[in-house]
């Protein structure tokens, strides 16, 4: 059946369900820039996860968010009050009528969301994991040596989008630009110059010892602006006392859109393999990303302009969270990390 001819020429009503990381949510940007495009009559509704609805909020291509707490309902003692609340979930959902839906997630979690809706045409990846596949009418081919960017693409192109014109389509918030740079901020003006340092990451195994982001902190010819979450405090703090005065901290301060407008007004960043590497590769500043286990073809930072930093271990990318040794980061050095950036800078 070709569904780009008998399905879904213009549908009404459509889901995205994409809850999750803030990396892949933001990879998801130019896929949501396609379904638009193709069709702009559409209803769009997103399915995120609670804490990365910063994303998506008030963004001119999305219509609603249905906003779910996926770590609440990991937790056995909330099982309960998680079924009651999945039960409306899925009335709610069911009571939409959308037309298709989009899987980008590929999880049971999502499988299952994506059946109570009952939409007529539900697709997602052939490869989807923990059986969710079953759950769809139409299954794509995403591969897994790819880059997650085009990989979402696939099922756009799938639909007869097109996907050819590549955009991440952030919407300005002047309201946060406002307040992160406002006069009595630490944070220099971007008129000023300044580079964003990332170093914390989901996994431990992705992160270059804070030590080192520090001594390449004072090196640099510009401020540096250190970015990250609340559990992130005591090593931007550790990277602040080794930066001779080069560095501030930024970590557990700012909310997600905040942290977009921090990033778009640097002058380069410098980061582990995180979510906010993927928002300034898509704000198109220039990366320089260091990575050790995971491989940048797939996650890398997206696009022309990056700077990806590696050393040559037999054993990476291995792809481990856990690892008695991380020689892929503990050996790379700050000499090396410096001397790169600056060749970069100056041609």
């Amino acid at each position: 059946m070709d569904i780009r001819k008998s399905l879904i020429k213009d549908p009404r009503k459509i889901l995205i369900i994409k809850p999750s990381s803030l990396g892949d949510v933001v990879h998801s940007l130019p896929f949501l820039n396609a379904i638009r495009t193709c069709f702009p009559k559409a209803e769009i509704h997103w399915v995120i996860a609670k804490g990365l609805e910063g994303l998506l909020e008030g963004h001119p291509m999305v219509n609603k968010l249905w906003i779910i707490n996926k770590d609440k309902w990991k937790k056995i003692k909330n099982v309960k009050g998680t079924i009651n609340e999945l039960k409306g979930l899925f009335k709610e959902l069911k009571k939409e009528k959308f037309d298709l839906v989009l899987d980008l997630q590929g999880l049971l979690r999502s499988g299952i969301l994506t059946s109570a809706t009952s939409a007529p045409v539900r697709i997602g990846f052939a490869e989807a994991r923990e059986g969710s596949k079953f759950f769809y009418t139409h299954k794509v081919k995403g591969g897994r040596d790819i880059h997650a960017v085009d990989r979402y693409l696939k099922i756009a192109e799938f639909l007869g989008c097109d996907i050819t014109d590549i955009r991440f389509p952030f919407p300005l918030d002047n309201q946060s630009s406002s307040s992160i740079f406002h006069p009595s901020s630490l944070i220099p003006h971007p008129s000023e110059g300044y580079a964003v340092i990332v170093p914390g990451a989901r996994w431990k195994t992705k992160v270059w010892p804070s030590r080192k982001f520090g001594k390449l902190s004072s090196k640099l010819p510009i401020m540096t602006v250190i970015v990250g979450s609340k559990t992130d405090i005591d090593i931007a703090n550790e990277i602040v006392a080794l930066s001779k005065g080069n560095a501030i901290s930024l970590a557990g301060k700012t909310d997600l859109k905040e942290l977009i407008e921090v990033i778009r007004n640097a002058r380069f960043m410098v980061s582990n393999d995180s979510g906010p590497m993927h928002i300034a590769a898509a704000l198109g500043i220039p990366v320089f990303a260091i990575f050790g286990p995971t491989d940048p073809l797939r996650t890398g930072p997206y696009g022309e302009g990056h700077t990806v930093i590696r050393e040559d271990i037999p054993c990476a990318p291995c792809f481990k969270r856990t690892c008695n040794d991380v020689r892929c980061m503990n050996s790379l050095s700050v000499e090396k990390v410096y001397e790169i950036i600056k060749r970069r800078l100056h041609s």
